[in-house]
């Protein structure tokens, strides 16, 4: 039964053309990535704090995201394009929590070390 319904789950999802990324929103994206993975190393490089490094990254590539769409929306074009800002942070996003998640587990596995060595 597992199989039938993955069968057909997969023959469903290819065949559905709605989901359809823009070349521009994958830069968008990207960018926002690299913003939120290079102010994450940064900020937590100085602070060794978790949830500032995550929270500032986020932020930081949002800003960014925003206010790139309020130059190109209000200032050039005249039209504010939300899917690229969302792009912009998601990017951010997935940068900032797979960071989140790595350094985590880094620190879990040193103190953990560090625990079995002292004793």
């Amino acid at each position: 039964m597992k199989t039938i319904t993955t069968i057909l789950a997969l023959t469903v999802i290819s065949l559905g053309h709605a989901q359809f990324i823009s070349e521009d929103d994958l830069l968008h994206g990207a960018v926002g990535a690299g913003i939120s993975a290079a102010s994450y190393t940064i900020i937590y490089s100085k602070t060794k704090n978790l949830k500032k490094a995550f929270w500032y990254s986020l932020g930081i590539s949002t800003l960014a995201g925003l206010s790139k769409e309020v130059y190109d929306g209000y200032i050039i074009k005249g039209q504010f394009d939300t899917g690229e800002a969302v792009a912009t942070i998601s990017g951010g996003l997935i940068a900032s929590y797979t960071f989140n998640i790595f350094t985590r587990k880094k620190r879990k596995r040193r103190k953990k070390r560090e625990y079995n060595l002292s004793r």
